[in-house]
């Protein structure tokens, strides 16, 4: 499934409507029919009763109009608020307007504060109420003052809440909200979900989510860039495992990671690597952490480094006449990926190391944690790697990179990740509580697995493990970044069900091989 930004689908919308020639009338009853039908299977038997249905001039209030209509066909008691001027209404809008008012429903624009008294006793006495009042045409981060009232008394009434396509007040595109928007219990959204329905805070106002065609033909939908990660996918990127596969033949991985007080960045990443199935993996530790490695880690290899003298692996350092810089050299090309970064530190001649180091590499990358810091201060070196390598970063470490208070790149996260994936030409693995893959042409994918016991430390060194194991396992490293995300998040979730928020990193490794058992 894609997921669509707002120019999208407004484009989506009017090459149904202009090179289709569906009615923008019919796409608005296809829209007001799905959400009576969400509305009906969510909350069981609605015959009887009383609804509210506050909506504003645009189609998403005309969207509104056709519930309001089907509503009242099922028995309700409906009354419906304009909260912008009726004469603004979009032509589709008035005209659905004129079928309510036909049919005898109450339709009121809350001007005087009679008006708004009628709307807290309509509010009062219903069983359910409709927003239809914005939908993904809102812009701005502020509401008009009838809007915020409104939104204000709706949250205020304890009753279910279904919104229409996105709830009023959230900012489609980035996941933001209002100073104040609508808590959905439900929310009905058309053609493709949106970015800001995963994300938060907008994904906290969203309640259920459901999902409706409408009878928009999917063939529109095949300039969208955006892709929801989901089991069908990954089963279609995972090559099947021959009968006469090998060790050597399922992924030689080498990490490069770990430091003193941080071994276990090294062991997480390397553990989860050998559990999603690579046949070999080595780990490269500094040299005073080797024999505490060789007992903890039973399935994968260790070498010790050179190090500094506070047991960070270290450029200029000598272990049998080689430094660290050559030893790693001439080691990797032994190996079909390596990963680099978990845990080593940030003293300024590891970090150098991992610029050289990377600078001289002819294959697949993963860059994570303080990898990434390396080029915070040095982004030629990044744009002048020899292939574009995979970069993990959580938010902070991405805008750290991009030198970008954290809330500014997550109020405009896709577009300041496309540009930073095109001008560095890298894959961008953007952490958050939905992840997004960013390719340096544009692509998105999209990961909504995973849970919030997931918030503690090392799970982000498993991920990158994960990615680092399956690189022999299908065909090009973009698919093994892809199909990472999902046995990390598959894995989260999994563990979640026994240890909820008592979770920990090294309990998603021991579900990983039953969440790629499931593929």
């Amino acid at each position: 499934m894609k997921f669509a930004l707002v120019d999208e689908i407004h484009e989506v919308d009017k090459c149904a409507i202009e090179e289709l020639h569906i009615p923008e009338i019919v796409l608005m009853e296809n829209a007001g029919s799905a959400v009576y039908r969400a509305i009906r299977n969510f909350c069981g038997e609605i015959d009887g009763g009383n609804a509210c249905v506050v909506i504003g001039s645009g189609n998403n209030g005309g969207d509104g109009l056709v519930v309001a209509r089907y509503l009242a066909n099922a028995g309700m008691k409906v009354s419906v608020f304009v909260m912008s001027k009726i004469s603004k209404m979009t032509e589709s809008t008035k005209a659905e307007l004129a079928i309510v008012r036909a049919m005898g429903i109450e339709v009121r624009e809350p001007e005087s504060e009679q008006s708004w008294n009628r709307l807290q006793v309509a509010i009062r006495f219903a069983n359910l109420i409709v927003d239809g009042m914005l939908g993904t045409g809102l812009k701005s981060d502020t509401l008009k003052p009838n809007i915020k009232r409104a939104v204000e008394m709706i949250n205020g009434s304890g009753k279910v809440i279904i919104s229409i396509d996105i709830p009023s007040g959230v900012l489609a595109d980035s996941g933001m909200i209002c100073e104040n928007a609508i808590r959905a219990n439900l929310t009905v959204t058309f053609a493709m979900p949106k970015f800001a329905q995963f994300i938060c805070p907008a994904m906290e106002c969203v309640g259920k989510l459901v999902v409706d065609e409408i009878g928009i033909p999917p063939e529109l939908f095949q300039n969208v860039r955006q892709t929801i990660i989901d089991r069908k996918l990954v089963k279609s990127l995972m090559k099947p495992r021959s009968r006469d596969a090998h060790k050597g033949t399922c992924g030689k991985i080498l990490v490069i990671a770990g430091s003193r007080g941080m071994t276990g960045a090294a062991c997480l990443a390397s553990q989860a690597a050998v559990r999603i199935g690579a046949g070999l993996v080595t780990l490269a530790i500094p040299k005073s952490l080797n024999n505490i490695m060789e007992e903890k880690l039973t399935e994968v290899m260790t070498i010790p480094v050179s190090e500094s003298l506070d047991g960070k692996i270290f450029i200029h350092g000598i272990l049998g006449g080689e430094t660290a810089l050559n030893q790693l050299l001439e080691l990797q090309e032994k190996f079909d990926a390596i990963l680099i970064g978990c845990g080593l530190g940030r003293r300024e001649e590891t970090l150098e190391f991992v610029r050289k180091f990377t600078a001289q590499i002819d294959k697949p990358l993963i860059l994570d944690a303080d990898a990434i810091y390396a080029f915070k201060d040095h982004k030629e070196d990044l744009k002048n790697l020899k292939h574009p390598p995979i970069l993990t970063p959580h938010l902070g470490e991405m805008a750290a990179l991009l030198d970008s208070p954290i809330p500014v790149l997550k109020n405009s996260l896709i577009s300041k990740c496309r540009d930073a994936a095109k001008i560095f030409n890298a894959n961008f693995l953007v952490k958050s509580e939905a992840s997004i893959l960013v390719t340096p042409s544009g692509e998105i994918f999209l990961s909504n697995l995973g849970n919030s016991g997931m918030a503690t430390g090392g799970v982000g060194d498993v991920l990158a493990g994960t990615i680092a194991g399956l690189m022999n396992q299908v065909e090009d490293p973009i698919h093994a970044a892809i199909c990472g995300m999902y046995f990390h998040g598959r894995a989260g979730d999994l563990a979640f069900e026994k240890n909820g928020n008592g979770l920990i990193a090294s309990d998603l490794i021991d579900f990983l091989p039953q969440a790629l058992k499931e593929i």
